[in-house]
């Protein structure tokens, strides 16, 4: 968490906001956050570049810069970007920002665990907040003929930046004899599935998660397909899915609703509400997978 939805709302804000603004000031105090090469280094490439575009791979964003570098930010499993408008301009109040202070309107304090800060042009600022420090920022020039870095190809395709017909994933499923779940969080056989949305995907297309994958069927691999696609969809539609503790949150600061929409992860017990059987919770080898035994098979 966050999986590809959450990380395709976040960029579609940062879209937004950022493009065609210039990094004017870059603030680390987070040294786990930039550990690829010196946080100088990070902020001496950014500082004055312009932002041409922001795409992404699976949960990772790809800020592209003018001078052909790109800033890859990866947001892992705590990490949140949020931007703030500058002193006296428009912003969508946030339940993040304190609510004291006599001008929490103008500037919101920067939050606990904030671990990057870039001023840009026009007095904005983003900011990324990772309670666990697993996040990431680093820039490189190392980029292939598509514009993304070169180290996005060891990735499998993006639903849905690159499609993903039946065919690719029996293809990219072929030889691999382990747990459906584990095949679809591995990113090198698809890009951006976390857990939340293999459990889903799975019960969309009626499919166990803890099925080896080499004993699937063309049918069971064609629903997995269509239903990975229709499904992140409308979880990008929905802006993503904030759990319990609410650590999601898109750039302005808001949650997800998607989390509505759950069938069957963090469920357990509950009535399946396709066949009201009790969701289960399996296990195989050190994976858990919430899942409706009743009619996944």
């Amino acid at each position: 968490m966050p999986e590809l939805p959450e990380v395709e709302t976040v960029r579609r804000g940062l879209e937004e906001h950022l493009v065609g603004q210039r990094f004017v000031e870059i603030t680390v105090t987070g040294r786990r956050t930039v550990r690829r090469q010196t946080a100088a280094e990070l902020v001496e490439r950014l500082a004055g570049r312009r932002v041409d575009a922001v795409r992404r791979k699976g949960k990772f964003l790809a800020v592209e810069l003018d001078d052909g570098q790109v800033l890859v930010i990866h947001l892992r499993m705590s990490g949140q970007l949020l931007w703030v408008a500058g002193v006296n301009g428009a912003r969508r109040p946030s339940d993040l920002d304190r609510q004291d202070g006599p001008d929490r309107l103008d500037r919101p304090p920067v939050a606990k665990h904030t671990h990057v800060v870039a001023r840009l042009g026009d007095g904005s600022e983003l900011r990324f907040v990772d309670p666990r420090t697993f996040g990431e920022w680093f820039v490189t020039a190392d980029v292939g003929p598509d514009g993304l870095p070169d180290d996005f190809g060891r990735f499998g395709p993006d639903p849905l930046v690159d499609g993903l017909p039946a065919r690719v994933l029996r293809e990219r499923l072929a030889g691999h004899k382990v747990p459906l779940k584990a095949a679809l969080t591995d990113q090198r056989v698809v890009s951006g599935i976390g857990s939340i949305y293999a459990d889903e995907i799975c019960f969309a297309a009626r499919v166990r998660p803890d099925r080896r994958t080499d004993t699937l069927t063309a049918g069971e691999v064609s629903r997995l397909a269509r239903w990975t696609m229709t499904l992140l969809a409308k979880a990008v539609e929905l802006r993503g899915s904030s759990l319990r503790d609410e650590r999601y949150r898109d750039l302005m600061g808001g949650l997800g609703s998607y989390q509505s929409r759950h069938q069957v992860y963090d469920r357990l017990g509950q009535a399946c509400g396709r066949c009201g059987t009790p969701i289960s919770r399996v296990r195989f080898g050190a994976r858990v997978a919430y899942c409706c035994e009743g009619c996944q098979h």
